[in-house]
């Protein structure tokens, strides 16, 4: 499955009440696909607020995504936790609905060892047909797998990428050794150029919603061999890439969302709206 060098981590659109907005879910769609030129979508990951969904929302927005894409792009559902059966299910019942793939994060707070992290993504790469993209993000998830990990993981024949937020080293030597077809995307934005010039194939973005046609861009300039122009643009696009984190993900990429006019609402509790200085900086980085 060939997912695109840019895909986005896209956001949940509430209302007022904090329900899901399917109008301008269906807008958000749109503007990623055809304004952003986004090649795959990942839904109900954690820029998505994934923690704060339920499982029948989750459902839900697979199968709204499926449909209103309509082949246009890819969907890559977030069906990934720190319960292996409990992500088996949502994975079988994400497949039912068509989407094209699934992002697997690693375990959260309960700190398996790297035969554990092993052992639960073998679980779950076996139950479905789907391809699987890992998620490591240690920042998040406290633990981290392992070199060692990815590539054994990698030699299973439906898991296909990793969403990479570690190290560049780490970046470097699963793409210098993993076999042929399994490829790794940057987590991280402002990693996107870096990470390519150590053999990584595309980048799972939040800055997309904003800023996807130049980095779109960046990474063809740099696979032409067009180094220079490929970082010139990555230095412009760098304080939207760095802006973007100043606070909790993804307080910052709703808020300017809004601002623009596109209305995704607000964020759900634990999360909350940027204050009145956070909400300043987010405006200066597009004026």
């Amino acid at each position: 499955m060939e997912f695109g060098r840019l895909i986005t981590a896209m956001v949940t659109p509430f209302d007022e009440q904090g329900h899901i907005d399917w109008e301008q879910a269906a807008k958000l769609i749109d503007y990623l696909i055809d304004e952003q030129k986004s090649d795959a979508l990942v839904v109900c990951g954690t820029t998505g607020e994934s923690p704060t969904l339920s499982d029948e929302e989750k459902l839900q927005l697979f199968d709204f995504a499926v449909k209103h894409t309509s082949g246009r792009c890819k969907i890559i559902a977030g069906t990934g936790s720190n319960n292996t059966a409990h992500s088996i299910h949502l994975t079988a019942e994400a497949e039912k609905l068509g989407v094209d793939g699934v992002l697997i994060v690693v375990p959260y707070y309960n700190k398996p060892s790297q035969e554990g992290l092993y052992r639960h993504f073998e679980a779950i790469a076996n139950s479905t047909k789907l391809p699987v993209m890992l998620y490591n993000v240690p920042g998040r998830t406290v633990i981290s797998m392992s070199t060692d990990t990815i590539l054994r993981l990698a030699q299973i024949p439906n898991i296909t990428s990793i969403k990479e937020c570690a190290a560049l080293d780490q970046v470097a030597q699963v793409a210098n050794q993993a076999p042929e077809g399994f490829v790794v995307y940057s987590g991280d934005d402002a990693a996107a150029l870096p990470a390519l010039a150590v053999g990584a194939y595309g980048i799972v973005s939040v800055a997309s919603h904003f800023i996807g046609e130049p980095m779109k861009q960046m990474i063809q300039a740099y696979l032409e061999g067009h180094v220079v122009e490929a970082a010139k643009l990555h230095q412009q696009l760098l304080p939207v890439f760095k802006g973007l984190f100043e606070c909790p993900n993804p307080v910052a990429v709703k808020f300017a969302l809004n601002e623009r006019g596109i209305k995704v609402g607000s964020v759900r509790l634990p999360l909350v709206p940027p204050s009145e200085e956070e909400a300043g900086s987010i405006r200066k980085l597009f004026d």
